[in-house]
């Protein structure tokens, strides 16, 4: 079950900017994939849906007391290394950091460019990516966040794959240093189970 699920996910993340978009000579907007095909883009539908500003103020729990610095943009994670386990990306190339809640199926990444991106644009991708790999796939949840200070989106995905619901829940934020896609994954079944570990773990995003 763990390399199963790892896997799964680092299939949808490592490929997290692997489509991009183009412009047909009639002005629609596609989606290059890199296999080679292409699919019209549903953007401007997506762009058209209101995302509600939660009422309340999301901080690091006190027990996340490392700090662990991204190297490729100002942000900076703070997880309780009593319970979590951290280590260089080695799986997946598009990530930074790779991270699991100790003994038990909850994972999680942490992906980090130098580019800024608008962080309405870093959800579309991960849908769109999501999609590529997983059709069933959709949106869960979604709401612009104040953690520690700074505005997110707060994204909630479920779909299956290889007959598995996986479920991957995170913070999307870009600033003038770069943008990031903090998340925290696992089978849709365990969701309930962890939330509290989850909640906590994605409430230690915040900037050096």
């Amino acid at each position: 079950m763990k390399e199963l699920l790892v896997t799964i996910f680092v299939l949808l993340a490592v490929t997290s900017y692997a489509s991009q978009k183009a412009i047909t000579d009639t002005g629609e907007e596609v989606i290059l994939k890199s296999d080679g095909t292409w699919e019209y883009s549903d953007n401007t539908h997506q762009a058209t849906k209101k995302i509600e500003m939660s009422k309340e103020q999301f901080i690091r729990p006190i027990n996340s007391s490392f700090l662990l610095k991204s190297s490729n943009n100002k942000s900076a994670f703070w997880i309780n290394p009593q319970k979590w386990s951290f280590k260089k990306a080695k799986r997946n190339e598009a990530a930074e950091y790779e991270f699991q809640l100790k003994g038990n199926d909850l994972y999680g990444l942490s992906i980090t460019e130098s580019v800024e991106v608008p962080i309405e644009n870093l959800t579309n991708i991960a849908l769109e990516n999501a999609k590529s790999e997983a059709p069933d796939a959709k949106i869960i949840r979604q709401e612009y966040r104040i953690v520690n200070g700074h505005k997110v989106i707060y994204l909630e995905i479920s779909g299956g794959m290889q007959g598995i619901k996986f479920t991957y829940l995170g913070y999307y934020y870009s600033d003038s240093s770069g943008s990031t896609q903090f998340v925290a994954f696992t089978g849709t079944n365990l969701v309930d189970k962890y939330r509290s570990e989850i909640n906590d773990f994605l409430n230690g995003l915040d900037k050096k």
